[in-house]
């Protein structure tokens, strides 16, 4: 087999090495302030801390931690996490984004973080920073109870892309995800296995981060959860709500550094191979199925955030 045809481009036939999302790590300048909003308010648990860093698990995801949270004069994103099915995956990867010219932070090694593994780090078209990795120690996870409103594990990442379908293209190129749906032409759900998307790109200004999603145990956890960020002097800047392309739930809210964080639950999964991307409109009942969220457009600024402020820079974590 020669070289181009071995590391070539996936095609959308290709199924993805890459299982799910593992964490989103943020680094923010409001750090106490921050953590304690994913502790007390959002639900999350602190698994693990050392100096200035604190990383957040879900007692209902045997996924060592979902959120990272490190302090930082800057606000950016350190670094988005995939896993992938086995370290062979990795290896495969690594020398596959190698061969295209991809810009590897780290080559594949065991990883010093919490739960180990085995991974590497590179950079994507827009320069922020992706970890692919297998083989983390799990976490002991048990069933959420009925009416406990807390995330039960890390559902997707939406991430801002001045160029949305050269971004698109590197992922389904070289890491084999596959096009869910399109929100006209400014938004694209990308997924690896069944679940409609784990990784949507939004047309930006600038890059950013878009929203990171936490899905609920069901539809009465969802308004639990959306009602305590309420009583707690925190309303959703969009929502509650049922979206079209994907057909979940939605509650988003902003964190203490402007970070827009979602509610969600029942996301759409597909189990068709012969699936055909749709494109969904803007308009009042395809954003919002229930007609309860209120103003899309009101949102947009939020989800624009601001110019990520680590891009083509290697987290120091």
């Amino acid at each position: 087999m020669d070289s181009e045809s071995k590391w070539g481009p996936m095609t959308q036939t290709t199924k993805s090495p890459l299982t799910h999302v593992r964490h989103v790590a943020l680094a923010v300048p409001d750090f106490r302030e921050t953590v304690e909003f994913y502790r007390s308010a959002w639900g999350l648990e602190v698994v693990e801390k050392d100096a200035g860093v604190v990383f957040f698990g879900t007692p209902a995801h045997p996924e060592q931690y979902i959120v990272r949270v490190r302090e930082d004069g800057d606000k950016r994103v350190d670094l988005i996490a995939f896993a992938a099915q086995d370290a062979a995956a990795v290896d495969a990867l690594a020398q596959r984004l190698g061969a295209a010219g991809v810009r590897l932070v780290t080559e594949p090694d065991r990883l010093d973080t919490p739960g180990g593994g085995y991974g590497f780090r590179f950079f994507d078209p827009d320069g922020r920073l992706i970890e692919v990795s297998s083989d983390v120690a799990q976490r002991r996870a048990r069933a959420l109870e009925p009416t406990e409103s807390i995330p039960q594990k890390l559902s997707h990442v939406v991430i801002n892309s001045p160029e949305v379908r050269a971004t698109k293209r590197f992922y389904e190129q070289h890491l084999g995800f596959r096009l869910s749906d399109w929100l006209e032409d400014k938004m694209c759900f990308l997924r690896v296995r069944e679940d409609h998307h784990i990784l949507a790109i939004g047309q930006g200004p600038h890059t950013s981060l878009n929203h990171v999603s936490f899905e609920m145990r069901g539809i009465d956890e969802f308004m639990r959860g959306t009602g305590r960020m309420i009583r707690q002097g925190k309303p959703p800047v969009w929502g509650p709500g049922r979206h079209g392309a994907g057909d979940n739930t939605f509650s988003y809210f902003t964190d203490p550094v402007g970070n827009v964080v979602e509610y969600t639950t029942e996301l759409q999964r597909i189990e068709d191979e012969d699936w055909q991307p749709r494109t969904f409109s803007t308009a009042p009942e395809e954003a919002d199925q229930w007609g309860t969220a209120g103003p899309f457009e009101a949102m947009v600024p939020a989800m624009l955030n601001t110019p990520d402020q680590g891009l083509w820079t290697p987290s120091p974590i």
